[in-house]
């Protein structure tokens, strides 16, 4: 079994697909490693094990609202786009999504993941509670009284335990309008970032660093009855038809854009969960930093855009708010999100993180857990406040350590990563991008 982008192979020896929580309770119980695997959107091995793998699907059940507290609960593996769908239909939402529907609630909450919004938290903001399964196959409820358990096990790496289930805030359903415009100037961005990325519920900005313009801007707005999208944003203007964030791309699977107004969930992702997509020809990483730094991080990233630029199809600049989670990229820090979706090179994209990370080092940033990053626990540990408190409550939850695996023993405890089995395992990739 492959990761969604194809770059790895799952060293799993089974697969159990529990039917009951019982029967996930024992199989958790008895095993010596094991790790729940998601939709496996996913370009590193955080969700890796040599032992057994878990697949809810068959344990999920419907989604249940609870409109007294303003909640819906939600199996951990129900995509985000099934769980939207659900909402919509009882008039219902989320405040927010990320760009692709197709990834489940647990696995986007623990790993960090969020959408764009300069006001809104990440994905994970919205949990008010969890269900997780513990190594000795205990079921443990957390809600957000609980405290530092709750603030650790959201996004939790995968390290405390087996997410089963979630409650999630909701709110009342609204329409959103999403209009594309086209270059926009750079000075116009680093004079004043916050104005550009805050003008709008939701902004992304697309670009490889190099030219005088970022080349796409995606607006996402609340249809409030303030009227269409501005003619100019910044200097930039608007497309006259759809756009795909890459260059020559078709945009049929993208979201509707040019200001048309829509339900939430056919909005704020850019990419609709009709099609469903086929392994991803494609690498991730991901860098979140405070956003007070947003525009010295872009000049570096620029300087260096002779580097990125040929590696690269395209990069996604997002802004995200601060949030408590201990693990949270945004914990304490309003932050921007530095995107880099890479051609499938992964040698060469493994090469040259260690540079970005360097350049980018003055402004702490913290990697997106699901993503590819050079650094390990001796970088990141002090970029974290509650990073030790962190590992001693996960070594309370599995002291056995059958949730671990060699990704979390570098990121978490420092020790050498496994290049063994993960070049075992991770197919050869080629330089030549067609």
């Amino acid at each position: 079994m492959r990761n969604w982008a194809g770059n790895l192979e799952y060293k799993a020896g089974g697969m159990l697909r529990p039917a009951t929580l019982a029967q996930l309770q024992e199989g958790v119980a008895a095993a010596s490693r094991i790790k729940a695997v998601g939709t496996r959107h996913c370009f590193n091995t955080i969700a890796d094990t040599d032992g057994i793998h878990v697949n809810l699907d068959l344990l999920a059940g419907g989604p249940q609202i609870d409109t007294a507290r303003a909640v819906v609960r939600v199996g951990g593996g129900m995509s985000y786009g099934e769980l939207g769908r659900y909402l919509e239909s009882h008039g219902y939402a989320l405040h927010n999504l990320a760009s692709l529907p197709h990834i489940s609630v647990a696995g986007a909450v623990q790993t960090g993941t969020h959408g764009s919004g300069s006001k809104l938290g990440s994905l994970h903001t919205a949990v008010k509670g969890l269900q997780l399964i513990r190594a000795d196959g205990e079921v443990v409820r957390l809600q957000e009284s609980d405290g530092a358990d709750f603030l650790a096990a959201v996004v939790g790496l995968g390290a405390l335990g087996i997410i089963t289930e979630l409650e999630l805030a909701i709110e009342p359903s609204y329409a959103v309008r999403q209009q594309v415009y086209e270059g926009l100037p750079w000075e116009a961005v680093l004079a004043d970032f916050e104005a550009v990325t805050s003008d709008g519920y939701s902004v992304s900005l697309f670009t490889d660093y190099a030219g005088p313009a970022v080349s796409q801007v995606w607006r996402k707005a609340r249809d409030s009855g303030n009227g269409p999208a501005p003619k100019e944003f910044h200097g930039a203007k608007p497309a006259p038809s759809a756009l795909h964030p890459l260059p020559g791309m078709s945009a049929e699977n993208c979201t509707p854009q040019l200001d048309v107004p829509g339900p939430w969930l056919e909005r704020l992702p850019h990419f609709r969960h009709e099609f469903t997509p086929s392994n991803g020809n494609e690498l991730q990483s991901e860098y979140l930093l405070p956003r007070g730094h947003a525009a010295s991080a872009l000049r570096e990233l620029r300087a260096l855009s002779p580097v990125l630029a040929p590696l690269l199809f395209v990069s996604e600049i997002r802004t995200v708010a601060a949030d408590g989670f201990w693990l949270s990229p945004a914990f304490e820090r309003d932050s921007v999100a530095l995107h880099l979706t890479w051609k499938p090179m992964q040698q060469e994209v493994e090469t040259v993180l260690p540079l970005i990370e360097e350049r980018l080092a003055p402004f702490e940033p913290r990697p997106h857990w699901g993503k590819l990053f050079a650094a390990d626990a001796a970088t990141l540990v002090p970029r974290y406040p509650h990073f030790e408190n962190f590992r001693q409550l996960a070594a309370s939850y599995d002291p056995a350590g059958k949730f671990r695996n060699s990704f979390l023993d570098r990121v978490l405890h420092g020790l050498p990563a496994d290049r063994g089995d993960r070049e075992a395992t991770a197919p050869a990739v080629s330089a030549a991008v067609s």
